[in-house]
This record gives C-alpha cells, sequence and structure tokens, in this order.
C-alpha cells in the first residue's frame, strides 16, 4: 500500500500543476494592436505568467516589452519582459521603485497600444505605491500591523488600496486609452477580480470610512496625517478596466487533486475553496469532520480524502516560528491523536508558509510517537505559534522553494 506521505504530496502537485499559467494564454490572447504591447504585471507567479505570455505571444506573430515584479526568488527568464524582484509580504524600495516604473509605463500607452496586465497573489505587497500624503515607512508600518492583527486577506487588501496610488484600480486610469487586459490567478477566497493583488486595473469604489472601521476593528493606531490621506484617495467612477480573464482559481487547483485522488482509488470530498477563519480553529473542526467521515462515513465513505482550501488567519500571541499551514495542521493532529489511518497535508501553493523556508508540512499518527521519544511537546508549540519548530525537530515540513503560482492554502485530509 502507497506510503501516506507519498499520496498527500501526490494531491498537493496535481494542484500545484493545475495552478501554474502553462497552455492558459493560447485561446485568451487579444488581437495585435497598431501599436506596441506592454506588458505590466505583480505578484508571486507574475514571472511565470510573463514568460508563458511571452511564448504564446510570439507564437501568435507578436512582440512585446514591459515589467513584472515578483518576490524574491520568484524571477524566471523572459525574451523581453525585464522581471524585478522585491520583498513579500512587507514591502521595500526594490518594489516601491518597480511601482513607479510600472505606472509609468502605463501613462506613455497610446490609443494604438495593448497593455497586459499580469496579477497573481503578492501583488498587493510588492506594487507599494503610496498615496499623496503617505509615506512609504506609513505603508509599511500599516502592513505590518495587519499582518500581526489577524485580519482576514480581503479586509488587509481594502485597506491596502486605500493607502495605494496604483492598486484599486488606479492603474487601469493610468492606461488611459490604451487597450487593456488583465489575466489573473486567484489567492482570494471567491475569486473576486477587484480582490486579487487588491486590483490595479479593476476600478472600485470604496467608502474611506469602512477602510478606517477595520483599522479600528483591530485596534490599529493610524496617524492623523494618514487618515486625511485615506479620506482623499478617490478612484474616478468613470475609469473602464477592460477585459478580465482568469487563468487558475483555487477551485481549478481541488478539482485537479480531486481527480488525482480518485485515480489513486479515494473518494474525494472538496469541502469548500474559500475557508477562512482563524487556522487553529479551522483545524479543530475540520478534525471534527474528518472523525465522522472515519467512524460513520459521512459527509464521505472511505478511503476518501477531504480537500479544501482558502486562506485561514493566524492571531500572533507567542514570538514562535510558523505560517498559517503549519500552525492548522498542529491543530488538526492534536485534534485526531489517536485516530488511526488519519494524515493530513497543509501547505501554500507559492511555497511559503508564513515566512520560513517551507510550503507547509504533513503528518500521519507516527508523529505523535516520534515527538514523545524526541522530546517534542506539540501542544506548547501550538501555543506559542510555533509549529514550524515542531515539524522541523519531526522532519514533516514540506519544502518544494517557490512554486511560481499561487492559488492560497491547500489542505487534504487522507481517511483510509
Amino acid at each position: 500500500m502507497t506510503d501516506d506521505s507519498v499520496i498527500l504530496r501526490a494531491l498537493f502537485d496535481a494542484a500545484l500543476e493545475a495552478a501554474l499559467p502553462d497552455g492558459k494564454f493560447d485561446e485568451r490572447l487579444p488581437s495585435k494592436p497598431k501599436g506596441r504591447t506592454i506588458v505590466l504585471g505583480a505578484g508571486k507567479a507574475s514571472a511565470r505568467m510573463a514568460a508563458t505570455f511571452e511564448e504564446a505571444w510570439a507564437k501568435a506573430g507578436g512582440t512585446c516589452e514591459g515589467l513584472v515584479v515578483t518576490r524574491y526568488g520568484h524571477a524566471v527568464p523572459t525574451r523581453s519582459v525585464e522581471i524585478v524582484e522585491a520583498a513579500h509580504p512587507v514591502p521595500d524600495e526594490a518594489g516601491l521603485n518597480a511601482a513607479k516604473r510600472i505606472l509609468a509605463l502605463a501613462h506613455e500607452a497610446g490609443p494604438d497600444d495593448l497593455v497586459v496586465c499580469l496579477i497573481s497573489g503578492g501583488a498587493s505587497a510588492l506594487l507599494s505605491l503610496p498615496a499623496d500624503g503617505i509615506t512609504f515607512a506609513d505603508k509599511q508600518d500599516l502592513n505590518r500591523a495587519l499582518l500581526k492583527s489577524g485580519a482576514p486577506i480581503g479586509e488587509m487588501n481594502l485597506v491596502r488600496k486605500s493607502l495605494s496610488a496604483i492598486k484599486g484600480g488606479r492603474l487601469a486610469a493610468a492606461v488611459g486609452p490604451a487597450q487593456l487586459v488583465t489575466y489573473l490567478i486567484s489567492d482570494v477566497p471567491g475569486d473576486d477580480p477587484a480582490s486579487i493583488g487588491s486590483g490595479p486595473t479593476i476600478p472600485e469604489r470604496v467608502d474611506p470610512e469602512t477602510a478606517l472601521s477595520i483599522l479600528a476593528k483591530y485596534s490599529i493606531d493610524v496617524p492623523v496625517h494618514v487618515v486625511k490621506a485615506i479620506r482623499e484617495n478617490a478612484v474616478e467612477s468613470s475609469v473602464a478596466g477592460g477585459a478580465v480573464h482568469m487563468l487558475a482559481t483555487p477551485k481549478m487547483a481541488l478539482d485537479a487533486a480531486a481527480r488525482r485522488a480518485r485515480e489513486l482509488g479515494l473518494n474525494p470530498l472538496i469541502l469548500g475553496d474559500a475557508i477562512e477563519g482563524e487556522a487553529r480553529e479551522v483545524g479543530r473542526a475540520m478534525a471534527g469532520v474528518a472523525r465522522s467521515a472515519r467512524m460513520y462515513g459521512e459527509p464521505v465513505a472511505g478511503p476518501c480524502v477531504l480537500l479544501s482550501g482558502g486562506e485561514t488567519t493566524v492571531t500572533v500571541r507567542g514570538t514562535g516560528r510558523g505560517g498559517r499551514n503549519a500552525e492548522f495542521l498542529l491543530s488538526l493532529a492534536l485534534s485526531l491523536r489517536g485516530e488511526a489511518d488519519i494524515a493530513a497535508i497543509a501547505c501554500d501553493t507559492d511555497g511559503i508558509d508564513g515566512s520560513e523556508d517551507n510550503a507547509g508540512a504533513w503528518f500521519d499518527q507516527a508523529m505523535f510517537a516520534s515527538a514523545q521519544e524526541r522530546g517534542v511537546d506539540l501542544a506548547a508549540h501550538l501555543a506559542g505559534n510555533d509549529a514550524y519548530t515542531a515539524f522541523a525537530q519531526l522532519d514533516r515540513l514540506v519544502i518544494t522553494g517557490p512554486t511560481l503560482t499561487n492559488v492560497n492554502d491547500f489542505r487534504a485530509i487522507l481517511i483510509r
């Protein structure tokens, strides 16, 4: 019988393959313009998207130029589109400079030109250009505070838009009369184009008071000049966003994992692609579902696998290391301690769980004996937000390196 770890990794790999942009531009290319084709983009998957678009565009007889910003370590070779790397999740000067250059290229576009925008998860931090009245340090401070607050990604991105001179449709406004086409890889629950990378080319009217209420909700202090800038940073309602194409989504990745599960003789059940909430609480809830499946064959009979995606959050209480997937998995494991024939994997599809070097981790029941032998207190590690260290000590980390895509979290619970 195939090892649990092999099966779990096969499911994750199937999800990753489905999330790549490869081969997905061919049927969605716009007509060649009279003028230039300018490629602009940002996100963890944007470099791979740029290389793939270049290949498809060249096959169609076109040429292009442009600039894309991605996370450090996520660059790939391209023909003519420049790739710049910058920091994520807290912006740095490289991202600031890239955003300035991207906005300038957008302003250069004329009525005979085509602007192709490639956006994926991570674009919010990578495409960081403060609105008038806000300093770069202001944005960095607020980003750090939001990341520690436990706020869901939708609320964080709404605040980021309110602080930006390029997100929330402001890049589309800069494109002006040129034809604009946007290609997206979704990392957000519900696949709302306006939420992916904070929607640089998706015009959206957002009440500034909504952004300020989110900051107040999480007790994030905001200087008076930042409040003033948020209230004055509006997008013109007449801006048109152009055509939008979704290349990959969390649901596509889960569907691919489900197909692979069937090939392995498992009954897959997709619990949802937009699950949110505190990571450890989601772990406890999913443990209950897994236990029901094992004991009663409900909501699915074994051998089976429960698949889910979305983006949980971690409210930092301790001083340990570990992203939301590791925290979810450690909570799940502790809730299922003693339950035979259950194993699980939880990973971020971009290859980086939080700020560490792992995509996530996996467990089976043998992990508990190993923890006892090595003196690893799993409950203490969970209490200190230190799941990374626990799984590292038990050789249970999943390390992929940059995957060059990002459709958010992937979770699979295997029940024999």
